[in-house]
């Protein structure tokens, strides 16, 4: 299922106009984005938890040349599935 997908899902589901429902599947999407870039954390009951955890520097290899590389620390977003999401998917 794709952004798109999603969208017919909600137009089905409450009525009005594609373009409305693309526009709260954006508005949700750009809220976790923006939420996440804070620092925060998002938390949806039954689905997971959207976090963002610091990936520290480190050294690494170019596999082609052996040459060591560093690699900048940085921020990576991360997801852990809730209980309920996991059950349903087994």
């Amino acid at each position: 299922m794709n952004k798109a997908n999603l969208a017919e899902l909600v137009h089905t589901m409450i009525g009005g106009t594609k373009v409305q429902s693309e526009e709260v599947i954006e508005a949700i999407l750009g809220a976790i984005v923006k939420t996440l870039k804070s620092g925060n954390e998002v938390s949806i009951a039954g689905l997971g938890i959207f976090s963002v955890k610091a990936r520290p520097a480190r050294m690494a290899r170019n596999p082609k040349t052996g040459e060591a590389v560093k690699v900048a620390a940085t921020n990576v977003p991360k997801f852990r599935p809730a209980k309920a999401l996991k059950d349903a998917v087994k």
